[in-house]
């Protein structure tokens, strides 16, 4: 069912963007007098769709194979490939008998389009979400850096004070592209002592390699144990095909790991210690915690009045199969009136924009693996399992912002790649030849499938650990 919420979300998110790039073209070329003749979300790939109807001269449809959209304009060299229509003489309502500067704005429609309805989406959220940070004065005891940050040198209480030398006021910022893309310098106060760190440019690599939640978050107090994990949470209940398989062959004796509760711990226990080091904070449980993997640790726990010392041994894992909620950091929320939404808007989609500019650079000059690169497996899993509206709308402006880039790089059989030869046709003062745009289509279709072979590979083999 996780599987289908997440896929869900991603064919909504990626239908609607679609539609909307298409549409960009498609309502500049009749602006211009060219005939439209297919419009379709999904390619009908071998001529198989799953629907169509038709209105004036234009065929609507749904194709089966779920890899973007198009449009089918008359008279242009396109991924439909009709050699036998440019060989016919060009007609007044085709692409190719417009002056180059309509035909441009035909190519760059779908991208307008895309960058309008990305900021636009921003807009939205701003003015019904707002903003919510954590304020970084209110850290009272400084950050808890994981793998990532750790190895950047990072420890559990350091404070941050500034970034690049500015002072810094939330804490969220350490998660923007300003800090992750740029080479940060970071000003840290350890102990009294202030020091500077560097962000390397490697570290999204590593937070590609442990997500987000491994680089710097607030350092927090540990809460009461809320639930302690017993073996009937952790067995799985037998699914139809599995009842089957059991008529057949004896099922293996499903073998679960519950340190805690078979150690006596309780919820309501507060832990005191580990090991003899102190528990205070979320941080120094989890840790020498997973520090004794398979090994039994002394934990000191408080139930009402009093202090108990238990042994479980720790899962093979590294945990103890308890819940403890930490205490939360304070928050604010800043909210936009309408018109000051406009302007958030406009800067996280100009910000959007600008970092994948950013990010294919670093990818070009070595300085960020090619890996970064997801196809719609991962961005399917960033979505989530439970649909949220406000994640949606969050992730729908930012894949919005890009689509309307990655088409605008110069790739044969890309709207980029399109701009360039028309670009090249106005510096000349005539059209590149119908032959070199035919096999400019081929080799930016081999392109394109390759980067989509690679995209897929990168998310498979991320999904197997490797």
């Amino acid at each position: 069912m996780d599987g289908l919420i997440m896929a869900g979300q991603l064919l909504l998110g990626l239908s609607i963007l679609v539609i909307l790039h298409e549409l960009g073209h498609f309502l500049a070329a009749r602006a211009f007098g060219i005939k439209v003749e297919k419009f379709y979300l999904f390619f009908d790939a071998w001529g198989f769709k799953l629907f169509s109807f038709k209105v004036g001269d234009t065929e609507y449809g749904v194709g089966w194979l779920p890899l973007g959209g198009y449009v089918k304009i008359s008279g242009m060299i396109d991924e439909s490939m009709d050699t036998e229509q440019m060989a016919a003489p060009a007609q007044p309502w085709e692409f190719r008998s417009k002056p180059a500067w309509q035909r441009l704005i035909v190519m760059l429609g779908g991208i307008i389009v895309n960058i309008i309805v990305g900021i636009f989406i921003f807009w939205m959220m701003a003015f019904k979400y707002g903003d919510t940070f954590i304020p970084n004065d209110k850290l009272a005891y400084g950050i808890s850096p994981g793998i990532v940050g750790k190895q950047m040198g990072l420890q559990p209480g350091d404070k941050i004070l500034a970034v690049n030398g500015q002072k810094l006021i939330y804490l969220d910022e350490i998660m923007s592209s300003k800090v992750l893309l740029n080479n940060t310098k970071l000003t840290i106060s350890r102990n009294g002592e202030t020091k500077d760190l560097r962000v390397p440019e490697s570290v999204l690599d590593s937070i590609s390699k442990y997500k987000m939640k491994a680089f710097i978050g607030p350092r927090l107090v540990a809460k009461k144990i809320d639930s302690v994990i017993t073996p009937k949470d952790l067995t799985p209940k037998p699914s139809i095909l599995d009842k089957l398989k059991a008529l057949f062959v004896k099922p293996k004796p499903v073998v679960v790991e519950t340190p805690a509760f078979d150690a006596g711990f309780k919820k309501g226990d507060s832990i005191l210690s580990v090991n003899g080091k102190p528990a205070k904070f979320h941080d120094q449980i989890t840790t020498e915690v997973s520090a004794n993997p398979g090994k039994k640790i002394a934990v000191v726990v408080l139930r009402g009045a009093e202090q108990l010392t238990l042994t479980p041994k720790v899962s093979k894992d590294g945990v103890l199969a308890i819940n403890i909620p930490p205490v939360k950091p304070a928050m604010v929320t800043i909210n936009y009136g309408f018109f000051e939404a406009f302007s958030v808007g406009m800067d996280k989609g100009w910000t959007s924009f600008t970092d994948n500019a950013k990010g294919i650079w670093k990818m070009i000059t070595g300085k960020l693996s090619a890996r970064n690169i997801s196809s719609p497996i991962g961005i399917a899993g960033a979505y989530g399992s439970e649909f949220d509206w406000e994640r949606f709308w969050g992730l729908t402006g930012l894949i919005s912002m890009a689509l309307a880039f990655m088409n605008l790089l110069p790739i044969p059989a890309l709207d980029g790649g399109h701009v360039v030869f028309l670009i090249i046709e106005m510096i000349k003062g005539k059209p590149l030849s119908d032959k070199f745009m035919e096999r400019a289509q081929i080799v930016g279709f081999v392109i394109l499938l390759c980067l989509m072979v690679f995209a897929f590979g990168n998310d498979i083999l991320k999904k197997f650990g490797i």
